[in-house]
């Protein structure tokens, strides 16, 4: 998708002539082939997979077919990440409007992933449990990547080309800078386990809590500052194909993404897996659950992902592709060589007035509004604009933009540091 289309498809309205002649074009276009494996050896078996194949935009048309991949780390528990793996997809769904071309719907997308993820988080924290759980989400449709990330795993993309590209934004406290500002700023403490005596030891961590993360779902124990909005990359591959490569912290703590990547080249992806799986366990040994999937998107006409040449990495890593339609993050990590990869949308911040947009969500039939997280349909008098202030005044239009339910405004504010949280403390 070029930068013209993105921007093009926030106009109003489309010619429906235009819808049909894009999806017409869209089908012409080959998919490619997905194979995938997956290995894991669990430590503490708080890891969980989501692979699902059969996904489908328009109810009934396999045409319309895209897939998900998806690892959830786990922390003080396992309920967090089987609650996410059984709830975040179809809370994605419901956010994206129904009836649309694929285009829009990939245009779509990423708005939807935010919301999914914070009405996941909301949903789960309504049980009253205290785990926690890293998501690295991973939508595939076509030549598409859409990836969505919160906490330390980690979703890498080797292409033919050789290049290997970070999808994901680490948000461990230790390393993400930006991240300890925000938390701090949100009514949080940032720092290292005091032991006797009054010396400092281990990562740097978010007090109250001693969570080592700035972002997840779930950790109903720790500040709202530790928020679930994810971080989100979308790409478009070349007909050549690539390779991602998703897993815990439990390999990154071990590989470096180059080592991952050039450990388990010229490999099918079953096999691939295991083998990085295996590489993380000989350097580190077995410290955490260790949990890896490969997924190799292939050219219709390839059996197997062409082999990398390896001769050219070097020329072709110095040909970095920088083209970004909306604000971006960790620009450390720009995809990729000329012609291999095309960076469709990328943003990283916390702040959900900025991920959610300012669109109207009034329904003008039944005079309701539908909240942009939850997505459920309420009168006015419940809740407010995304984009509004805190208090009303004579000057102020509370249900200007995106709608936001009581329920969800809250969530909001509470992330934001305006009505701060009384966590117990647990360590992890």
């Amino acid at each position: 998708m070029s930068q013209t289309e993105v921007s093009g498809m926030k106009a109003t309205l489309v010619p429906l002539a235009t819808l049909i002649g894009r999806e017409l074009r869209s089908e012409k276009v080959e998919k490619p082939y997905l194979k995938y494996g997956q290995a894991a050896v669990a430590k503490k078996g708080e890891d969980c997979f989501l692979i699902k194949t059969d996904c489908q935009r328009t109810h009934s048309n396999p045409s319309t077919s895209f897939s998900v991949f998806a690892i959830f780390d786990g922390h003080n528990g396992i309920s967090a990440a089987i609650f996410a793996k059984e709830n975040l997809l179809a809370n994605v769904l419901s956010a994206i409007p129904q009836g649309i071309s694929r285009d829009e719907w990939l245009h779509a997308l990423p708005r939807a992933l935010v919301a999914g993820f914070v009405k996941t988080d909301i949903e789960f924290q309504q049980k009253g449990e205290t785990s926690g759980t890293t998501v690295t989400f991973v939508v595939i449709d076509g030549w598409t990547v859409t990836v969505a990330s919160v906490g330390d795993s980690r979703c890498i993309l080797d292409t033919q080309g050789g290049v290997v590209s970070l999808l994901t934004v680490d948000h461990r406290l230790e390393e993400n800078e930006e991240e300890r500002a925000r938390v701090t700023a949100s009514g949080g403490e940032v720092g290292r386990l005091n032991v006797f005596g009054g010396s400092e030891v281990g990562p740097l961590r978010c007090w109250p809590g001693g969570l080592c993360l700035s972002r997840s779902i779930g950790d109903t124990d720790v500040g709202e500052f530790i928020v679930p909005i994810p971080h989100v990359k979308q790409v478009k591959l070349s007909n050549a194909g690539g390779r991602l490569i998703i897993a815990s912290d439990g390999i990154w703590d071990a590989l470096s993404s180059d080592l991952a990547a050039k450990s388990c080249r010229g490999l099918p992806a079953e096999l691939a897996a295991k083998l990085v799986v295996k590489e993380a366990l000989r350097s580190r040994g077995l410290k955490d659950d260790t949990t890896c999937l490969v997924v190799d998107i292939i050219p219709s006409d390839h059996p197997v992902l062409p082999p990398t040449p390896m001769k050219k990495q070097n020329i072709l890593a110095s040909l970095i592709f920088g083209k970004k339609t909306r604000n971006s993050v960790n620009k450390r990590n720009k995809l990729s060589s000329v012609g291999v990869v095309e960076e469709l949308f990328e943003e990283g911040s916390a702040m959900l007035a900025e991920r959610l947009g300012k669109d109207s969500t009034l329904d003008a039939n039944s005079g309701l509004f539908r909240c942009a997280v939850c997505q459920v349909d309420q009168p006015p008098v419940e809740g407010l604009s995304v984009n509004s202030g805190p208090f009303f005044s004579p000057a102020s239009k509370p249900w200007e933009g995106l709608f936001l339910c009581a329920k969800c405004r809250n969530k909001k504010d509470a992330m934001e540091g305006r009505r701060l949280s009384t966590p117990t403390v647990i360590l992890w």
